[in-house]
């Protein structure tokens, strides 16, 4: 992961040509918070999928820069005062509070479509399956969109004015955290030329794994450290927000993390994945994360 990363970040850094002539405010900006860390967990999983089907990480770093891209422009959304109103991302001070609520506005919007941009470089640099890589391109739209992200997110905001039945939750959960990470894994499949089988054993893992590291967010939530977090811990309870653990209390929802992980490994080893322990291994890491 440390080795991965580190390519990652490299990518990221490079990913908005330095000979396009953009305002340099906007510049800033994107780069602000695309630079900003953090686990780089969807990146991460582009390439361990491409891996696990014997694909190139070179071939697939395109889509796994993408897939960071849309994540930041949506934290960059969601910690806008009309949303969330967050003044602290992983430590530092929030894109707006730094280069105002229209900049920042901007550079989500410009990190948004950058990521299809890179998704098109797999193809032209790397020579992926220009059919795969429209169906990349269909499936960020689809899960990043009104269907996913975007729908969950809108869900979110609208359960805050209350939240009655745990499969609310599920659904917000789902789409606003688990479907960036089952385009992940299915993006970095498809750059191998994956079958329909792999591609459905990594959606059911994705959406296991997914559902877990969300739930994990409401544990740590409540007993994480600060310090590791890079946020204040409680702020569900003073926002209000209706989570796992308020529905099935602290206990359970620790065990539901790992009846999770454990269904979604299952979904891999009972597959035709030739290589599957990168991700096993990951499933786990998010399981055991403190962070």
């Amino acid at each position: 992961m440390t080795e991965r990363n580190m390519q990652i970040e490299e990518a990221l850094a490079s990913s908005l040509p330095v000979e396009w002539d953009v305002p340099q405010p906007l510049r800033e900006s994107m780069n602000y918070s695309l630079m900003n860390g953090g686990k780089r967990v969807r990146p991460l999983l582009v390439l361990a999928a491409a891996e696990a089907l014997g694909g190139s990480h070179e071939a697939a770093m395109p889509v796994a820069c993408a897939i960071e891209m849309i994540h930041t422009y949506s934290l960059i959304h969601d910690d806008l005062p009309a949303m969330d109103n967050d003044e602290y991302r992983r430590g530092k001070l929030t894109n707006h509070k730094v280069y105002g609520e229209a900049m920042a506005t901007l550079a989500g919007d410009g990190l948004l479509t950058h990521a299809f941009y890179s998704i098109v470089q797999s193809h032209r640099k790397y020579g992926v399956n220009p059919f795969q890589t429209l169906a990349i391109v269909e499936e960020l739209a689809t899960y990043a969109g009104a269907k996913g992200m975007v729908g969950g997110q809108a869900a979110d905001m609208l359960g805050e004015q209350g939240l009655t039945k745990l499969e609310e939750l599920e659904y917000i959960h789902q789409h606003k955290t688990s479907d960036l990470i089952v385009f992940s894994l299915r993006a970095g499949a498809r750059i191998t030329d994956a079958t329909e089988e792999q591609l459905q054993a990594l959606t059911t893992f994705g959406y296991g794994i997914g559902l877990a590291f969300q739930i994990q967010d409401d544990i740590l939530d409540l007993i994480g450290d600060e310090a590791k977090l890079g946020k204040h811990i409680n702020s569900d309870v003073k926002q209000g927000k209706v989570t796992y653990p308020y529905f099935i209390g602290l206990e359970a929802s620790m065990q539901k993390v790992t009846q999770l992980t454990e269904e979604a490994k299952a979904a891999i080893m009972n597959s035709t994945i030739p290589n599957p322990t990168r991700l096993l291994e990951f499933a786990d890491y998010l399981m055991n994360r403190d962070h």
